[in-house]
């Protein structure tokens, strides 16, 4: 055997080395704790396309951009958030904006979707503990032997939808003037940031221009909408069609609250402002609903906008802060505390109301783990707002409104923006990366993931009630 030879042998053995180390790091923390794999595969990926976009051919200019807004840009395309520090338009190259896309497209399966990806990848199993949280991520859509099927079923469905989307978009951009290759692309690159909720326009001056298309307007609010129900809603209403009485509980749940919360925002910021002559109140009455009613849809997680979020009135900005904590459905490309979340909430507190010791809602009834589950991510929710917000208040010195639109924003995972985002030093933009990075991943999965190990109590203190109100 020659030198070369064995040099080529001990390389392939090294690199077999690396990968069964590899194999079996993501066997252990797959199978002891598949949230904990989430939140490192997540921020792989993050620190993996924050460098491809700090490189000079990601850059219009052609120079290096710096660390805080490639991260910032990474985190917010891979959070599907939508919020930029530079113009997505003018700053980036198509290598730049390709890379955005991705993040987009990656980001949107969801966390505990892609460990259970990486886990099926690399060690090409997963173990039981890891089947029964992937199969959880997906509100038990299928048996535990299913999972692999289950996640080829999301990615399939997610390519499927968004290609309808940008066959519906294409023609539109082509009608306006667009050249053909120009119109594919912004086609494709609305449609992928539209179903996951991302919010990134490839036009430097946004949607204004389209703001009474319908033909543009409608399917980029369908994409949102639908990404925003959620992957196991999908499933059920694929499987299952679309009569009520077939669907499972949280499907009910999340297409009845999703639709209670965009007519009530339609109604409340058409009303709100009708009149204002900074937004839309030198339009037509039919403009007006229909800005009402993409601003409504938008609100709680797409992030485009047509009109400029300083000129709306204040209690409009309160309103838009509402609905953007509330967010979408779960296990969706949607953030915010979730609907269901806000469902189960308000369904116990009509049970105290009436004195029913039972939470109950279309014949079923919610068990109490999934009460205090609904508690814990609206008071961990409010206090990641409320830490940030009191932080950015102290690093920026602007005032209250806008600092806390931004942070809602990034904690939802909205996109809505008051540019207070581009206007903050590098500190403020961290502050906000972690925000979106802590919404996307989800406090509760979060919080899993940083428990160093769970606790079995085998004990019950007596009880003792103490006095609430």
């Amino acid at each position: 055997m020659t030198v070369n030879q064995r040099s080529r042998l001990q390389q392939g053995n090294g690199l077999r080395s690396a990968f069964g180390n590899i194999r079996d790091f993501v066997d252990r923390v797959a199978n002891s704790s598949p949230a904990r794999l989430a939140l490192i595969v997540y921020a792989a990926v993050i620190f993996v396309f924050a460098g491809l976009l700090s490189l000079p051919v990601a850059a219009a200019d052609g120079q290096v951009t710096p660390l805080h807004d490639a991260f910032f840009t990474a985190v917010s395309a891979v959070c599907v958030t939508g919020l930029t520090v530079v113009s997505t338009a003018t700053h980036w190259t198509f290598f730049g904006q390709a890379v955005i896309l991705l993040g987009i497209f990656i980001g949107g399966l969801g966390t505990l979707t892609l460990a259970s990806m990486l886990a099926l990848m690399v060690s090409k199993r997963l173990g039981v503990r890891g089947k029964l949280i992937a199969q959880q991520a997906m509100s038990n859509a299928g048996r535990l032997g299913e999972v692999g099927t289950l996640l080829r079923i999301v990615i399939t469905t997610s390519v499927l939808i968004e290609v309808v989307l940008a066959l519906m978009l294409i023609p539109r951009f082509i009608m306006l003037g667009e050249p053909f290759g120009q119109a594919v692309w912004h086609g494709i690159f609305y449609s992928i940031s539209a179903f996951n909720n991302a919010g990134f326009t490839p036009h430097s001056d946004g949607l204004v221009p389209y703001e009474e298309d319908l033909w543009i307007l409608t399917p980029l609010m369908l994409g949102v909408f639908l990404g925003s129900l959620g992957f196991p809603v999908v499933m059920v209403l694929l499987e299952r069609g679309w009569r009520f009485s077939r669907w499972n509980l949280h499907t009910k749940l999340t297409i009845q609250v999703s639709l209670i919360l965009l007519v009530a925002g339609t109604l409340s910021w058409g009303a709100l402002e009708w009149n204002n002559a900074n937004t839309i109140g030198g339009l037509t009455d039919g403009d007006k609903i229909i800005h009402a009613a993409f601003a409504s849809v938008m609100m709680r997680s797409g992030g485009f906008n047509l009109v400029d979020q300083n000129a709306m009135e204040q209690t409009s900005m309160l309103l838009t802060d509402a609905l953007m904590f509330a967010g979408g459905g779960s296990a969706s490309t949607a953030g915010g505390i979730k609907v269901t979340t806000i469902a189960i909430v308000f369904l116990a507190i009509a049970a105290e109301a009436r004195g029913n010791r039972d939470v109950t809602v279309h014949g079923r009834t919610v068990p109490e783990g999934a009460m205090r589950v609904a508690i814990s991510v609206i008071v961990m929710g409010a206090t990641f707002v409320a830490v940030a917000a009191g932080m950015l208040l102290t690093i920026s010195g602007d005032s209250l409104d806008r600092v806390l639109f931004e942070v809602i924003s990034a904690f939802a995972t909205v996109g809505l923006s008051t540019n207070l985002s581009a206007e903050l030093p590098p500190e403020g933009k961290y502050i906000l990366c972690i925000l979106m990075f802590a919404g996307r991943v989800g406090t509760i999965t979060l919080a899993s993931a940083l428990a160093l190990r769970e606790r079995r109590q085998l004990y019950h203190f007596p009880e003792e009630r103490p006095i609430i109100g």
